[in-house]
C-alpha cells in the first residue's frame, strides 16, 4: 500500500459531495473542506435568497477557493434556488414544447449566470431523460419531451448555455430514467428494452450532452438488463466504464445520484453502495436528502478507506476519481474567473424565463366556447397529486394566487385524493364559491391519477363551462377550454393566469 491511512482519508473525502442542514455552513463542513472534501451540494433547506447563498458560498470558499459548490437546480418544477417562490423560468418540457434550441440555450445561460453570481460552480442538470413512458412518476415535465431527437438537441443547448455562464453541467440520469414506472427514490426501476432501442432513444441525449462538452454526468439508480442484468447502473462497471467511458468516450466526472436513495441502500447498504459505485467507475458520491450530517459523511469516508485497505477498492481507482474531481474544480475556478457579468434578476425573477413561459402555453377550445377572457373574480379548484420527492414539498405552485393578483376576489380551494367522497366526487363545499363565477380546474398529470380524472369528469358534467388548466404532462385535452402550461413553475402559473384574463 503506497498511501498512508491519512492520505487515503483525504482522497476519500475528495470524492464526496455531501449536503448539510442550515443556511450557513456548519463547522464540520468547513473543517472537512480544509481536510480535502471535494465539494458540497445545496438543497432548498440551504436557500433563503441569492444574497444569503452568496454569503454561504463565500464562507465555503474561504476554507478552500476551489471547493465545488453544487446545487440541484433544473430551473423548472425541480428548483432549489427559487424553492420559496417557485421557479421564474419554465422547465424542460415547456422548452421542448416551444422547440427553439436558441431559447433553451439562452434560458440555461440566464440561470447559470444567476447561479454563478451566487458562487455556485456545478449544477445537477440538465435532465437528459426521454419521457418515453407517460406514466413515469418522477420524470414527466422534467424531460424535454418524448422524442429522443428533440431531447438531444435541447439537452445540448442547455449544456452549452449553462456552461457558457461559468457553471458546470451534469446531464442525468444515465443511461436514461424516462421509460420507467417506478421512482428510484423508492425502488429500483427496470428498463426492459433491447440495446438497439437504448441507442435510438435513451442514449441519444447523453451522446448529445457529451458532444456539447458536459463536464459531468449523473448516474441513475436503474437496472438495464440489456447492458447489465445484475447491477443497477450506479454500481455497474458495464454501464459506467464499458459504456459511458469506453464506448461513448466521456472523460468528465461521473457523479452518483443521491447514494442514500432506497433504490440502492435497501439492497446494498449505505457505505457499501458508495464503494461499489467507485469501483464501477463513479468519481463523486452525492449525499443529500436525509443523510446530511457529519456522522453519515464519516461513514462513507471510512467505508471507502476500509475498502482500499482490504483490497475491495483498488487504490488507483480512488486516485483516478479524486483526480477527475480536481480537474472539474480547476475547470470551475477558471470558468468562474471568466464568467460574464450578470446584472441580477428583478423582484419577479427572470424576465427571460417569464417570456419563455408565455410561449409554452397552449390553448385548446371547443367550437363555440367563448369563455375567455375572464372578466370577474373566479373560483379555482386545484387538484394536488401525491408529493414527488424530487420536486420538493416546499415549492409553491398553482393558478389561484397569480389569478387573484389579476382578478381580486378570486377564491381558491385545493383537494387531494383523501378529500374526495367514496364515489370520487369532490366535497360539496369546494364548489359553493363557484356560484355565479367562472370555475377553473387545475390539474397536474391528469392522465396518471384516476381519482383526479373521476373528480374532474364529475365536475364537468355539472359545470360544462369549467376551464381546465393542466400544469403537468398534457396527455389528454379535457373540457371545452383547456390550457397546457407544460410545468407547474411560478412562471407557468403566471403565464396561464395572464392568458385567462386576456393579457397574454
Amino acid at each position: 500500500m503506497s498511501a498512508t491511512t491519512g492520505s487515503l482519508s483525504s482522497l476519500a473525502a475528495a470524492v464526496l459531495q455531501p449536503g448539510f442542514v442550515g443556511t450557513r455552513p456548519p463547522a464540520w463542513v468547513c473543517r472537512w473542506i480544509g481536510e480535502g472534501l471535494g465539494g458540497v451540494v445545496l438543497f432548498a433547506r440551504n436557500v433563503v435568497d441569492a444574497e444569503q447563498v452568496t454569503e454561504l458560498t463565500a464562507a465555503l470558499r474561504a476554507e478552500r477557493p476551489d471547493v465545488l459548490v453544487a446545487v440541484d437546480e433544473e430551473g423548472g418544477d425541480v428548483t432549489r434556488f427559487e424553492s420559496r417562490h417557485g421557479s421564474s423560468r419554465p422547465g424542460n418540457l415547456a422548452l421542448g414544447a416551444i422547440d427553439d434550441p436558441e431559447l433553451t440555450e439562452a434560458v440555461a445561460r440566464d440561470l447559470g449566470a444567476e447561479l454563478a453570481a451566487a458562487g455556485i460552480t456545478l449544477d445537477y442538470a440538465p435532465d437528459a431523460d426521454v419521457n418515453a413512458n407517460p406514466d413515469n412518476p418522477v420524470i414527466g415535465v422534467r424531460a424535454f419531451g418524448a422524442d429522443p431527437e428533440l431531447v438531444g438537441r435541447h439537452t445540448a443547448a442547455w449544456v452549452r448555455g449553462l456552461q457558457s455562464a461559468g457553471v458546470a453541467a451534469c446531464a442525468k440520469h444515465f443511461p436514461g430514467h424516462g421509460d420507467t414506472s417506478v421512482d428510484s427514490h423508492l425502488d429500483v426501476p427496470r428498463i426492459d428494452v433491447d440495446r438497439g432501442r437504448l441507442d435510438d432513444c435513451e442514449l441519444l441525449p447523453f451522446r448529445a450532452a457529451i458532444a456539447a462538452g458536459t463536464q459531468a454526468v449523473m448516474t441513475g439508480h436503474l437496472l438495464v438488463p440489456a447492458i447489465d442484468p445484475e447491477w443497477p447502473a450506479t454500481l455497474s462497471r458495464r454501464v459506467l466504464t464499458d459504456l459511458l467511458r469506453d464506448e461513448l468516450g466521456f472523460q468528465g466526472v461521473v457523479i452518483t445520484d443521491a447514494i442514500e436513495m432506497r433504490a440502492i441502500t435497501h439492497r446494498y447498504g449505505f457505505g457499501d453502495a458508495a464503494v461499489l459505485a467507485l469501483a464501477a467507475g463513479a468519481d463523486a458520491i452525492c449525499v443529500g436528502g436525509e443523510h446530511a450530517d457529519e456522522a453519515d459523511a464519516r461513514r462513507l469516508r471510512d467505508a471507502i478507506v476500509d475498502a482500499v485497505l482490504d483490497g475491495t477498492l483498488p487504490e488507483e481507482r480512488l486516485v483516478e476519481a479524486a483526480k477527475r474531481v480536481g480537474q472539474l474544480a480547476a475547470w470551475s475556478s477558471a470558468a468562474r474567473a471568466q464568467r460574464p457579468h450578470w446584472p441580477g434578476a428583478g423582484p419577479d425573477g427572470s424576465a427571460l424565463g417569464m417570456a419563455a413561459a408565455r410561449r409554452a402555453v397552449r390553448l385548446t377550445t371547443a367550437a363555440g366556447a367563448a369563455l375567455l377572457p375572464l372578466t370577474g373574480p373566479a373560483h379555482v379548484l386545484e387538484f394536488s397529486p401525491p408529493h414527488n420527492i424530487a420536486t420538493g414539498a416546499e415549492t409553491p405552485w398553482g393558478i389561484g394566487a397569480p389569478l387573484a393578483a389579476l382578478l381580486p376576489g378570486t377564491t381558491t380551494a385545493r383537494l387531494g385524493a383523501e378529500d374526495l367522497g367514496t364515489d370520487g366526487s369532490p366535497p360539496a363545499g369546494s364548489l359553493a364559491a363557484a356560484h355565479g363565477r367562472s370555475l377553473v380546474l387545475v390539474v397536474r398529470d391528469l392522465h396518471r391519477h384516476a381519482w383526479m380524472g373521476t373528480a374532474v369528469r364529475a365536475i364537468l358534467a355539472s359545470h360544462p363551462d369549467a376551464i381546465v388548466v393542466e400544469l403537468g404532462v398534457p396527455s389528454t385535452v379535457t373540457g371545452r377550454v383547456h390550457l397546457a402550461t407544460h410545468g407547474a413553475t411560478r412562471a407557468a402559473g403566471r403565464a396561464a393566469a395572464e392568458l385567462l384574463v386576456g393579457r397574454s
